[in-house]
């Protein structure tokens, strides 16, 4: 070798074998495709070898790059652990609960301030993202995940199922007259696509289905990935959504929204907790976690249809 070999050379590689590809590995590090190709052609230059090689629009490791990038990922996974390492030091007296986004703004999210008034010294931190943190290694102490899911896990237990219903805000529904359930499809639709690991979720149709009436809307209406941003589109009377129970306990307390027809459809998977065992020695954990079983188990009730009498 004749001379060392810059570590932002060796990142631009090292993110290229990662990512798998030179404008995925620019995106990951925030630079341009040529910056990469630049890194790791200084790198060819001093190893005297072909690390990648272009095949039709793509590029791929050589057999050199592979032996190459096997040696050079042990290094930035040390690099990444030692990161985790500090983080998991600065929070080590904090409780980390992992949520689905929308899970940690409408459910936790409305609920944790229960659980501080009655433990005003504890230190809880609520993080919304979709990935499924590996709980012991990476920065969180709990993870509420839903279905197939908790499969990433070790310990764990079932929370609740929950149901989705009709909701909107009252001055949609103003002039408007509905004396069946199917009505409401003359209205402004609201729609929900979830992440594809997860099992479909409650659809308009699903709801056509269960009331026994045809489902004849061509239009694709308006979607949202986050049920959260569905929620708020109905608050603002922007049309009506078929919404999770669990997460319009405030609006329907506060009649921002209203049920028109209370017809429930329940989901095909059920909520999990999930948590790292290590983790419950932190003060207040063992008592956090009971806490969040217990929300679930009167969540389970309150999303439920009401019982005819």
């Amino acid at each position: 070798m004749s001379e060392q070999i810059s570590l932002r050379n060796l990142q631009a590689f090292e993110a290229i074998g990662r990512c798998g590809g030179v404008t995925a590995a620019a995106r990951d590090l925030g630079v341009s495709p040529g910056a990469i190709s630049q890194h790791v052609h200084l790198i060819e230059e001093n190893l005297g070898v072909k690390l990648i090689e272009r095949r039709g629009r793509t590029v791929e490791l050589t057999s050199w790059g592979k032996l190459y990038y096997e040696e050079i990922a042990k290094g930035f996974s040390q690099i990444r652990g030692a990161q985790d390492v500090i983080d998991r030091a600065r929070n080590a007296d904090a409780i980390i609960l992992s949520a689905l986004p929308s899970v940690a703004s409408r459910w936790i999210g409305q609920r944790i301030f229960d659980w501080h008034e009655q433990h005003p010294d504890s230190n809880i931190k609520v993080v919304g993202t979709g990935s499924e943190p590996r709980l012991g290694r990476d920065v969180a102490d709990f993870r509420i995940t839903y279905g197939e899911s908790i499969a990433n896990h070790e310990h764990f237990v079932e929370l609740f199922t929950d149901w989705a219903v009709p909701v909107c805000s009252p001055k949609l529904l103003a002039g408007q007259t509905l004396e069946r359930p199917e009505d409401l499809f003359s209205l402004p639709l609201l729609f929900i696509s979830w992440d594809q690991r997860y099992k479909p979720q409650p659809r308009w149709a699903d709801w056509a289905s269960l009331i026994s009436a045809p489902f004849t809307r061509t239009d694709s209406g308006l979607s949202f990935t986050l049920s959260s941003g569905a929620i708020d589109a109905a608050v603002a009377g922007r049309g009506i959504v078929l919404a999770q129970v669990s997460m319009i306990t405030d609006e329907l307390a506060t009649k921002s929204l209203v049920i028109p027809f209370d017809i429930r459809l329940k989901l095909t998977e059920s909520y999990w907790l999930a948590w790292d065992r290590a983790a419950l020695q932190k003060p207040h954990a063992a008592a956090f976690k009971t806490w969040l079983i217990a929300i679930s188990r009167e969540q389970a009730r309150l999303s439920a249809p009401p019982v005819a009498r």
